[in-house]
């Protein structure tokens, strides 16, 4: 049975890389390029220039451009490079817009490489240097100022999504692997993310120059003190705060992220994409941070490049490419299948309550299914890692994205003095996971604060492949009174096949997280307590 697990996440490997690689010619889509006998063919362009902008207090932005050897004007997009990264980051994309005709310029934000600054985190001076950008571009390159598009990978889409409120000029934005929401981002489930921030540390350290602001707000956050301080700088950089003066500027939204996002967890971007009253679309692939998008950086073919593409034509350059009159919801499976939905909210077509049943003595296991049980309680000891964890950040959901293989735990050796484990019976049906999966866990804690981190597994006889999972912790509670804890796990879109079951097991440690439990102290599991499955 475990040999039949393992390849049926070989083959889904297979089947995902051969149906996320699409050749981007076969597509129908309209474009600027000059047609000759049918064929579209690549204009000439000036080639790349690399250029200095300056942006005010004697900050300059490292940036270059390529535009079509024709005089124009030209529709123009601006791309802002990734957090570590430099405006050489878009070379192999801009050059493809620039043969469909577009001006395309890059750049460098502040604080990175040999732009000049501190790093502002897309704060305040970010988004005004952006606006900065454009002046320029309009002012130095045959750019028509009324069909311009923002466009970035990770921090890149970050500062789009914001300037997009600040600067009507931009009339679309693609957003790849951002933030909406970076409180969430550091703070979900109330709880921190060590690893993620720590890469963003290292990265601004040795490729750039932390402002005070920034270098503070680290170090508060792993210090675990200022939170509110920290909370409110964060809301400063969330396209989120600004949802109103985007939706007044109405600029045409793509977003595209992974469900993996192990730096930007998806469930902010959907909350922040049914707040959108323009036109807008919405990605959501297996991978993790910038995975799903990375081939189409170096040029290869890549679904979400074509997807930006196709977004610009439409809404920069004026043509009718047909996405508008797609659906602006598209989730790709684990499966490799894409699937178009009018909106999240048809996304789950019904709900599934599994209950948590008591836990048995004989194998420490209790099964995961039927009516919520409201006896049965067990009692853990925290503060200890089981062997259900979620991973590395950016490598173990991009090694998933690439190879299909998720993590796999032995539910047996799942050491039951730290965990609690559930288990359904096989379904003879198979199970269409879509949405969001949420779990009303009743414990009773011994300590103010604590946390716990639940997993829910693909199982087939006694090893689990990780589906999701999610993390979430409490403060000020009274010990010895029970406490009803909402977690909500991140979307998804996984198929469980006929006669597999699912596996849910509630720790209190993952190296993903910092959690705010007390060595050894121990909490108590009990019920009612039960997992709702949206459902297709």
């Amino acid at each position: 049975m475990a040999q039949r697990l393992l390849s049926r996440w070989f083959s889904r490997c297979l089947l995902f890389v051969a149906l996320s690689i699409p050749v981007l010619a076969t597509a129908a889509v309209p474009s600027p390029l000059p047609v000759a006998h049918g064929v579209l063919t690549a204009a000439a362009t000036t080639g790349f220039k690399f250029v200095d902008i300056p942006v005010g207090g004697g900050v300059v932005l490292k940036a270059n451009h390529i535009a079509p050897a024709t005089p124009g004007p030209h529709p123009a997009v601006v791309f802002i490079s990734s957090w570590g990264l430099n405006d050489l980051e878009y070379l192999a994309q801009a050059k493809a817009l620039a043969e469909r005709g577009y001006v395309a310029l890059s750049y460098t934000p502040r604080g990175f490489w040999a732009s000049g600054g501190g790093i502002d985190t897309a704060g305040p001076a970010d988004i005004a240097d952006t606006s900065r950008v454009l002046d320029w571009l309009v002012a130095n390159t045959p750019t028509n100022a009324a069909r311009i598009g923002l466009a970035g990978v990770s921090y890149g889409a970050g500062i789009s999504l914001i300037a997009s409120g600040f600067d009507s000029r931009v009339k679309a934005v693609a957003a790849l692997s951002g933030w909406t929401d970076l409180v969430a981002s550091l703070y979900g489930g109330d709880t921190r993310r060590p690893q993620a921030v720590a890469l963003l540390d290292l990265a601004s350290r040795f490729l750039g120059r932390p402002s005070p602001e920034l270098r503070t707000s680290i170090d508060n956050y792993f210090a675990n003190r200022d939170i509110e301080g920290i909370k409110q700088w964060g809301r400063v950089r969330s396209a989120s705060t600004y949802v109103d003066r985007i939706n007044a500027n109405a600029p045409a939204i793509l977003i595209a992220n992974a469900y993996g996002d192990s730096i930007f967890p998806p469930n902010q971007l959907v909350s922040f994409f049914n707040q959108l009253t323009g036109p807008k679309r919405l990605e959501l692939a297996p991978g993790d941070h910038a995975v799903v998008e990375a081939t189409g950086l170096v040029g290869l073919p890549n679904p979400v490049w074509t997807s930006v593409t196709r977004w610009l034509d439409q809404h920069v350059a004026g043509i009718d490419t047909g996405i508008s009159n797609e659906p602006p919801l598209v989730l790709r499976t684990y499966d490799g299948d894409v699937e178009g939905y009018a909106s999240w909210a048809a996304v789950t077509s019904s709900t599934q309550r599994l209950g948590l049943d008591a836990i048995r003595l004989l194998d420490g296991t209790g099964t995961l299914g039927g009516a919520p049980s409201p006896s049965g309680a067990r009692t853990l000891w925290g503060g200890v890692d089981t062997t259900a964890d979620a991973g590395v950040a950016l490598l173990t959901n991009g090694l998933q994205a690439l190879t299909g293989i998720p993590p796999v735990v032995w539910l047996p050796g799942v050491n039951r003095l730290r965990a609690g484990v559930w288990t359904s019976p096989p379904s003879s049906r198979e199970l269409a996971l879509r949405g969001t999966a949420t779990l009303r866990l009743r414990v009773t804690p011994t300590t103010a604060s604590g946390t716990v981190v639940a997993y829910l597994y693909d199982a087939v006889a006694d090893f689990g492949g990780l589906i999701t999972h999610v993390p979430l912790s409490w403060h000020g509670a009274t010990p010895g009174t029970p406490l009803d804890l909402d977690l909500v796990f991140p979307a998804t879109a996984y198929d469980v096949p006929a006669w597999h079951s699912l596996a849910l097991v509630v720790d209190t440690e993952d190296p993903l997280y910092l959690g705010a439990n007390t060595l050894n102290a121990t909490l108590t599991l009990g019920g009612p307590s039960w997992l709702d499955l949206p459902l297709r």
